[in-house]
């Protein structure tokens, strides 16, 4: 390289070297652990044991909240019926349009028939009568707490008009949340004529927004009992009565389905949600009891074993490569979403990032095309990785840039130091 540097003119060499230093590896800092509660385990606790190995039911899944991302899973994506686990659509239609305004908590809803006769058949039920005038937060205390088949469909018919057009609303928003296996025909799970099915992803996909959401409406999730028309009936979900930690969600059953439950807890800072479904026991006490000691191992594992943490914020700058031929010479570069990572407890002190910018760019470049990658590795092994995109549009440039870049571009393709 030295030898060449003579015939250039001298103040072109900073012009051609500073693209060199947006290509090939970069290494990022890592952010250390927020402060909080000293979590369990330590630099020791390097050998982490697999999903609790007695696990019976046929699918689940271990989520971590804030991330989003699975500890565990046993055949996440398998479509089973979902049975009650039905109701946290209904809840979060009807939470979505109280938040809206479209809906009052107070609102008295007149019964109908329709509702009335909705589970009759030894279904779980609010027991609601016809013409009586209920109100919305009993309604949604009545399904959550007590599962009332009747409560689902009188919420559905006073949101949407019918229960067919709430339905409709269901499957809209299963949609718009990314729940690509699921389909609700009905608003309370009961078997239909019309296949419904959804997944431990879906479900938990489900859940996680329904917290995030609608923090102020998930309360009613961890009442214990309620009591409507003089008969007080308890909330299925065992887990809040076992450990103070646990506040939802929904449990779930039909004979085809099997038992199901949905729950979420949160320790030191951190909620995880677990799902589990198509547990088979021989009547509902050993089912009930199965469920809630299988989502139980679930989150204690996963609260013990691991920790997640946010390396990098969504729309953060983390590099600024140069760019040919446009109308700037560098464009911000970054992560679109959090960039969020679990790992084993204790060890995040040997996180590392590193950065691969693609060079030399050339305009026009559209905010959210791939530069490169961001990579995160934890002992030498790959833990993670999100592509590295563009936070800002560079426009081409005018014929002056144009030529003067293609020079640029030529003289470092003849002298590739």
């Amino acid at each position: 390289m030295t030898k060449f540097l003579p015939v250039l003119p001298r103040w072109l060499v900073p012009f051609l070297l500073f693209p060199l230093a947006a290509m090939g590896q970069q290494t990022l800092p890592v952010p250390g652990p927020i402060p909080g509660p000293a979590a369990p385990g330590g630099p020791a606790s390097v050998v982490i044991p697999q999903p609790p190995s007695d696990i019976t039911a046929k699918s689940f899944i271990l989520l971590d909240f804030d991330s989003g991302l699975p500890l565990a899973a046993l055949e996440p994506d398998v479509e089973r019926e979902p049975a009650s686990l039905t109701k946290l659509m209904t809840a979060y239609v009807v939470f979505r349009e109280i938040n809206a305004g479209k809906v009052r908590l107070d609102e008295k809803v007149t019964i109908s028939e329709r509702a009335w006769r909705t589970g009759m058949d030894g279904a779980s039920r609010m027991f609601i009568e016809v013409g009586e005038q209920v109100s919305v937060e009993d309604l949604l205390r009545g399904m959550i707490v007590q599962s009332g088949n009747d409560a689902s469909t009188a919420l559905a018919e006073w949101v949407a008009g019918s229960e067919g057009a709430f339905v409709d609303l269901m499957n809209a928003q299963a949609r718009a949340l990314g729940m690509q296996r699921s389909y609700f025909a009905n608003p309370h799970g009961l078997p239909s004529p019309e296949a419904q099915y959804t997944t431990p992803n879906d479900m938990a996909r489900l859940a996680r927004a329904l917290i995030r959401d609608f923090p102020d409406s998930y309360r009613y999730y961890s009442e214990k009992d309620f009591t409507f028309n003089d008969i007080r009936q308890s909330n299925r979900n065992l887990l809040l009565w076992r450990d103070e930690s646990f506040d939802g969600l929904k449990t779930g059953w039909t004979s085809a389905a099997g038992y199901n439950l949905v729950s979420s807890a949160e320790r030191n800072g951190r909620r995880l949600i677990a799902v589990v479904m198509g547990i088979d026991a021989p009547n509902h006490q050993r089912g009930g009891i199965i469920r809630a000691n299988e989502s139980q191992a679930l989150i204690n594992w996963g609260l013990r074993f691991f920790e997640s943490r946010m390396l990098f914020e969504g729309g953060s700058v983390l590099s600024e490569p140069r760019v040919y031929k446009g109308s700037s010479t560098t464009v911000r570069a970054g992560v679109l979403e959090p960039f969020w990572v679990v790992f084993p407890q204790g060890q995040g002190d040997r996180l590392e990032a590193t950065m691969e910018v693609m060079a030399p760019q050339m305009a026009p470049i559209q905010a959210g095309d791939v530069l490169g990658e961001i990579v995160v590795v934890l002992g030498g092994e790959p833990l993670a990785r999100q592509p590295l995109v563009a936070l800002d549009t560079v426009e081409s440039g005018g014929i002056f840039r144009w030529l003067w870049d293609s020079a640029a571009l030529a003289i470092r393709s003849a002298w590739p130091f």
